[in-house]
């Protein structure tokens, strides 16, 4: 049972941190923060990503890429250019770490925008020690509690969390389901109710309406990451871009 419950919270919490405040926050500036709670979810983004960190800045230029040259050989992940999402994530961590360590020419053209930035965490997130030291800690925590050999085979997935819902995300969001909108690209919307990736799912629409914080648009279409962020607009931890809050009419 604890190791169900360490599991669901580090997908869970990974997630929330990837779509609230890498995604919607970072690379698309849906809202706004005080610098203290921005430097508040810097920490948790560390914390719950773990050994999958990735520096918030270097997701938003990676992410405006993305929907700049959606589904085009430019499109750091793209399905369409890769024989399977193993490869097509490989070739998105190539280009991570080229926008990270400076390196992207492509990326300077989305480097005047906005995004938040502590370069301090994001150097140390990103060495191997700090990936190496989430990787101990999940792995004593499995032999602590772990009660069958096959809650091993978790582990993989608790070391690469990221890139898991990463690979989710951009494969099956570009490949399968029904799209509400032609976006001149080949976003798709996966699921009717995403439970699985916080919203992240509703690609199609995302890729129409990309400073819309509730990525659902039909009544049925439900993005379970949008009301923690209306809670938050209502509680003034954050604030809201008017246009982003607005619902199609």
């Amino acid at each position: 049972m604890a190791i169900l419950v360490f599991f669901l919270a580090h997908w869970y919490l990974s997630l929330f941190t990837q779509s609230f405040f890498q995604h919607r926050y970072a690379a698309h500036r849906m809202f706004s923060m005080h610098r203290y709670w921005e430097k508040v979810f810097f920490v948790l983004t560390y914390l719950w990503q773990g050994s999958s960190y990735l520096s918030p800045r270097a997701y938003a230029l990676l992410h405006r890429l993305h929907h700049a040259y959606s589904d085009t050989e430019r499109d750091p992940h793209s399905p369409h250019y890769s024989a399977n999402a193993f490869l097509m994530m490989w070739k998105t961590r190539t280009v991570y770490h080229d926008v990270l360590y400076g390196r992207s020419r492509a990326a300077e053209r989305f480097a005047q925008g906005d995004y938040p930035e502590w370069r301090g965490l994001d150097e140390f997130g990103n060495k191997w020690y700090s990936r190496v030291a989430w990787g101990v800690f999940y792995i004593l925590f499995y032999v602590q509690f772990a009660t069958a050999w096959w809650q091993y085979l978790l582990l993989p997935i608790h070391f690469t969390m990221g890139a898991v819902h990463g690979a989710i995300v951009n494969w099956s969001g570009h490949k399968y389901g029904y799209q509400n909108f032609d976006n001149h690209d080949k976003s798709r919307n996966s699921l009717f109710f995403d439970f699985l990736t916080g919203g992240e799912l509703f690609q199609n629409n995302h890729h129409k309406l990309p400073s819309r914080a509730n990525f659902g648009v039909k009544w049925w279409e439900l993005d379970p990451t949008y009301p923690v962020i209306w809670t938050l607009d209502k509680l003034r931890v954050i604030r809201l871009r008017k246009d982003g809050a607005q619902l199609l009419r």
